[in-house]
């Protein structure tokens, strides 16, 4: 496991072997309390989901849908659990 300490407003990228393109961007959007919001900017067909709903997802108990938001409209929102909030933001022209 790789751990990067990241003030807000910083970011850590991800990219693929052997090519100098971002694949997915994360970026910590505010710290409060025990909270740490995440912005993730990734293409909209790529699935972004918290640990536990990806989990039902691939258990067969959910909604793969690819947005992370799990209501299926297609349209990337906050969501909030218990752990941590998680905000996935999507590019208009991705």
């Amino acid at each position: 496991m790789l751990v990067l300490t990241r003030k807000n407003r910083e970011s850590v990228v991800i990219g693929r072997a052997g090519e100098m393109q971002i694949v997915l961007e994360i970026t910590v959007l505010e710290i409060e309390g025990g909270r740490v919001r995440l912005g993730f900017e990734a293409d909209t067909r790529m699935p972004i989901h918290r640990r536990e709903v990806w989990d039902r997802i691939s258990n067969g108990h959910g909604n793969g849908n690819g947005n992370g938001n799990g209501n299926g409209n297609g349209h990337a929102t906050a969501i909030d659990g218990p752990a941590a909030a998680v905000e996935t933001h999507r590019r208009a022209d991705a």
